[in-house]
């Protein structure tokens, strides 16, 4: 999707919560870092990113960022950090920066493209 709109979504939550922007920036750059190709799309009211099949995104809520894997059911959770019980989704529920090393993001989003791959088949 646009960069532009992109960058429209993240003014639009900026202006309403500003640690939830802080995150949802702060997640979006990690994947940037970690996944190439990635692709980006505004879509369901989230950020949602693809490499190869599309495989998680970031929804901002008032108390938290929700962090989703469409296949997250497929992941093998060995931390028990996962949450939703859900035929297929599971999240990570972010509060504040900190989350993103203490509940192990980076790790988390390698599982979800492996399931979204083992699901769909690599690109």
């Amino acid at each position: 999707m646009a960069a532009k709109s992109i960058e429209r979504w993240l003014e639009d939550i900026r202006l309403l919560n500003e640690e939830g922007h802080s995150l949802a920036v702060a997640l979006r750059a990690l994947l940037q870092r970690q996944f190439q190709p990635l692709e980006e799309e505004i879509k369901y009211g989230g950020l949602l990113f693809a490499s190869g099949p599309q495989f998680c995104g970031v929804f901002v809520y008032r108390q938290h960022v929700s962090l989703e894997f469409g296949h997250g059911a497929a992941i093998a959770d060995a931390l028990g950090l996962l949450e939703g019980s859900g035929k297929l989704r599971r999240h990570l529920k972010l509060r504040s920066l900190d989350d993103i090393t203490s509940k192990q993001v980076a790790h988390y989003l390698t599982l979800g493209l492996a399931a979204a791959q083992s699901v769909e088949g690599p690109p």
